[in-house]
């Protein structure tokens, strides 16, 4: 083959590689995260330490669509999932929005995490109500032309609302065609925007404003708590924030000198709840160390998170031991149960 042909192929090459690395399929790849020791995270001022460590597990996530090699290399790197993209994004999300809410839902479950934890070591707790933030926008509906996620809407019609609630019974009572002015907070200038209800696109039996919303709900606690979470998204540390807290707070170490890993939702009642990416966890937990892995029971179905991470400890041949929690109180009595 001449030179010059064999330029013209390397050229080719070189072109293919190219479209096909730009090319992005409709899918995005977790794989396993990191496992943080939460003593670097959270701090209550004067609070207990810790000889071991309580520590957050993470899913690593592409940040958008994944090329044909990211694809095919799913199918040979371990504990790499394919997720397709309709079940990362709402529908019409842009990453911006997408990124936006895990952070706010991480936001939401840290509050979670430091009134239960303040609440059981019977510590004071306040709670400060500042009004909703928009999460997301209909197509089609006049809001989704005036608002903008993450608008912290804190009057309507002049009167102050503190709470998502307020705002839903206030709009159910008006019509189509009505409008409300909104007073809110965007990047910190205060706006007033005039939205008309609308009809729900493809649902002509409910009309509204066309956002959801959640709740601006600060904690005033004592002692002073100071939470750094290097913008890592998703409410699914609230177990492990919870213990972290409750162990800084109260006397004595629930770690017993271990490094305990763990996941899973948690509620104002101590309902520990289901997560993702569990397996992709197991395995940075057990890159990081840990002796032990809390994990949600979901009261024992068969296909449960815990039931998920046993399997993965086995398949990766792992000393680290699972344990079911459904409840705060659960986690509380095995780390009471460790010997030091």
């Amino acid at each position: 083959m001449s030179k010059h042909k064999t330029r013209i192929w390397i050229i080719i090459l070189i072109i293919v590689f190219l479209t096909l690395n730009y090319i992005k399929l409709p899918y995005y790849l977790n794989l396993p995260g990191d496992a943080y020791d939460l003593k670097k995270i959270v701090e209550v001022r004067d609070g207990d330490h810790a000889s071991g460590a309580f520590m957050m597990t993470t899913v690593g996530v592409s940040r958008s669509k994944i090329n044909i090699f990211a694809y095919v290399w799913s199918f040979v790197a371990p504990y790499h999932e394919l997720i397709p993209a309709e079940n990362m994004r709402r529908q019409g999300e842009s990453d911006k929005e997408y990124y936006y809410r895990q952070i706010h839902m991480m936001d939401m479950s840290q509050n979670v995490a430091v009134a239960l934890a303040y609440e059981k070591a019977n510590k004071q707790v306040n709670y400060l109500y500042n009004g909703v933030y928009v999460m997301s926008l209909i197509k089609g509906m006049d809001a989704a032309n005036k608002l903008k996620i993450g608008d912290r809407i804190f009057k309507v019609d002049g009167k102050s609302m503190k709470q998502s609630e307020e705002f839903i019974k206030y709009v159910a009572d008006l019509l189509p065609g009505d409008t409300v002015t909104l007073t809110l907070e965007r990047d910190g200038d205060i706006l007033e925007k005039e939205i008309t209800l609308n009809v729900f696109p493809g649902e002509p039996e409910k009309h509204g404003v066309g956002i959801s919303l959640v709740t601006d709900r600060k904690l005033d606690v004592e002692p002073e708590i100071l939470i750094d979470t290097n913008k890592v998204g998703g409410p699914s540390a609230g177990l492990m924030f919870s213990l972290e807290i409750y162990n800084q707070l109260t006397e004595g170490d629930l770690t017993k000198g271990y490094k305990i890993a763990g996941t899973g939702t948690i509620n104002y009642e101590g309902i520990v709840g289901p997560i993702g990416g569990i397996s992709q966890k197991i395995v940075a937990a057990d890159r990081a160390g840990a002796k032990y892995f809390l994990a949600p029971n979901e009261n024992g179905v068969p296909n449960s998170n815990y039931r998920d991470a046993l399997q993965t400890v086995r398949d990766i041949n792992s000393d680290m031991e699972v344990i079911p929690v459904d409840t705060f109180e659960d986690a509380l009595t095995f780390l009471n149960s460790l010997n030091n």
